[in-house]
């Protein structure tokens, strides 16, 4: 059984997409016509979200769904890519800071757009077929579900409604979806909808006080650039943070619109958190975590004004670094026509006050990645994920 969903753009109130949505669970997701998919099938018999392009889901709503396995959701990606080569084997570095027994597991990801990938990036070295939406969702679900983040940032989101949303729901995500009001995504023939940022987290772990959505301002105009800034309850502590997830404007020669992104997005961070600290009536600032691709390297002024903030950010990825300071070598590692582009363009960032950092997830060789870069067969997405295991520090030890 099918049904066609319409959605509609708060921008402009037209159609984004229409698509068929199996509500019976028969369908196979993938390019096999095995039973394997029941799990996964089972997630998209959600009903319709009302505001696509401005919605939060809460998945306590749906008292009726059965909540899914991670680890039976963990095997049927696996058994889809049974034919591909091996996930990239990465694992964690501990930085003996914090508390280990409760952490926040942090993932930030640019997951690359389909329309992007298929139709505008040009990845010269990957094979069209190592894109298809088929299985490469499947890797995107597995990166995901090896993890099991507590919270998920990800940035070129154009399957929120019929992939990320309603299979992140069954596990117990609540989510918000920010699209980008011109999305380049639309511009590709046969495309999803608009891409943009999107923000998972888990319910059972934190209750939601708050969720502003913003389209980022430079010079006073308003850009086509988005972030999402969430105000959480941590259920284990009783403290209350803010995350934040968002994706700057892209390629070389828009450094200074860079800049005035970041710098809007660090005054409304600071206006949420100060709203935050009235209504939990503290003196102690609200600490936060900010994800996104910044598309710039830590030379430009986004990354300093950042590293610079009065709201006394620090990157968590330099943990990795011998002397604590330096970024890594690369966040995305491509080969496009006009030549192989290798830098680290995303980030974590967490106020160094509030939060220790316990581990951080370390990067693949250039060995393991291979001479054609990414995305490919095994590797979604042109960029790596980031994920970051936090700690609170005592509060005692944060009000001094």
């Amino acid at each position: 059984t099918m049904k066609v969903v319409m959605f509609t753009c708060n921008f402009c109130s037209g159609v984004v997409n229409s698509y068929y949505i199996c509500t019976d669970g028969s369908c196979s997701m993938g390019s096999s016509t095995s039973s394997l998919y029941s799990a996964l099938a089972k997630t998209f018999s959600r009903p319709a979200l009302p505001h696509p392009c401005d919605s939060t889901y809460n998945p306590g709503n749906d008292l009726d769904q059965d909540p899914a396995d991670p680890l039976e959701l963990l095997r049927e990606c696996r058994e889809v890519l049974r034919n591909r080569p091996a996930q990239l084997q990465r694992a964690f570095v501990q930085t003996g800071h914090g508390d280990a027994r409760q952490t926040i597991r942090v993932m930030q990801w640019n997951v690359l757009a389909q329309a992007l990938g298929e139709g505008m990036d040009s990845f010269v070295q990957c094979p069209m077929d190592a894109l298809n939406w088929a299985e490469r969702k499947y890797l995107i679900l597995q990166e995901i579900l090896s993890y099991r983040p507590d919270i998920i940032c990800l940035q070129e989101v154009d399957h929120y409604f019929d992939m990320f949303q309603p299979v992140l729901a069954s596990l117990g995500y609540q989510s918000s979806f920010c699209p980008k009001p011109w999305s380049p995504c639309l511009d590709v023939e046969n495309n999803n909808g608009p891409d943009g940022c999107a923000l998972f987290f888990n319910h059972k772990c934190f209750q939601s006080l708050n969720t502003t959505h913003l389209r980022l301002s430079a010079m006073m105009l308003k850009t086509n650039q988005v972030a999402i800034i969430t105000a959480l309850r941590c259920r284990a502590t009783e403290r209350a943070f803010c995350v934040a997830v968002t994706h700057l404007k892209a390629r070389s020669g828009w450094e200074v619109l860079r800049s005035a992104q970041g710098s809007d997005l660090l005054r409304s961070l600071r206006n949420v958190a100060q709203s935050i600290e009235t209504e939990e009536n503290t003196d102690t600032d609200v600490p936060l975590i900010v994800c996104g691709d910044f598309n710039a390297e830590s030379s430009e002024d986004v990354y300093r004004n950042f590293a610079t903030s009065s709201l006394g950010l620090d990157s968590a990825y330099k943990h990795l670094s011998a002397d604590g300071k330096t970024e890594p070598p690369y966040t995305t590692w491509k080969i496009r026509p006009s030549g192989e582009s290798c830098h680290t363009l995303d980030y974590v960032w967490y106020s160094h006050r509030a939060f220790d950092v316990n581990a951080v997830l370390d990067f693949p060789t250039a060995e393991q990645i291979g001479p054609n870069r990414l995305p490919s067969y095994n590797y979604p997405s042109d960029h790596l994920s980031l994920v970051c295991d936090f700690s609170f520090k005592d509060p005692a030890l944060v009000s001094q």
